[in-house]
């Protein structure tokens, strides 16, 4: 008989200083901690800053911290662009999350002031001017400028037959339009 005693292995496991331990996790939460304190603004817009909720101010387009995890929140609204909403028609690419498809069809059919249908397809452009205003003093504001546009558009071809609505009215249409627009904005 083979009389060899058997081989044990002695594995420690290795032991980390508590420090170490220590020290990477507040390493880790620092990283935390400024990742979530940075942000940038893009170019063509301005951002709102909100300190639990509450306006606190708009900074311009750059670099900015915040106070970290929560406390500040920031809304980035494009100041600087021209933002359009399409009405009665889709463009190919161009994906507004306030129409959906099958609105277009039911918003472009108007009855002109003659009551016959029309086909009315129109774009309206805006820019934001107050981004304050625009996140807080109205509830859905791109919504509210389509409800506002349509209703604009609707009263201002039922007074015209339907020959000026497709001929010779339309930049009469237009000014009209615009006019009423304001005048219950």
């Amino acid at each position: 008989m083979n009389s060899q005693s058997p081989v044990v292995y002695n594995f420690h496991l290795p032991r980390f200083p508590a420090r170490l331990i220590a020290g990477v996790v507040i390493i880790i939460l620092l990283v935390i901690l400024i990742w979530t304190a940075c942000y940038t603004v893009q170019a063509e817009s301005e951002g709102v800053v909100l300190r639990f909720g509450k306006f606190l101010k708009t900074v311009e387009p750059g670099l900015h911290f915040k106070l970290p995890l929560g406390i500040d929140e920031v809304t980035v609204v494009p100041t600087r662009r021209q933002l359009k909403l399409e009405f009665g028609f889709t463009t190919p690419g161009y994906t507004n999350p306030d129409q959906p498809p099958k609105e277009a069809e039911e918003e472009r059919s108007m009855v002109t002031g003659d009551l016959n249908a029309a086909l009315v397809e129109w774009v309206v452009q805006y820019r934001i001017d107050d981004p304050k205003q625009y996140l807080f003093d109205v509830r859905n504001p791109a919504q509210t400028l389509r409800d506002l546009s349509e209703a604009a558009m609707r009263e201002v071809i039922g007074d015209r037959t339907v020959d000026e609505v497709i001929t010779i009215g339309r930049q009469d249409i237009e000014v009209s339009a615009l006019a009423r627009m304001q005048e219950l904005s």
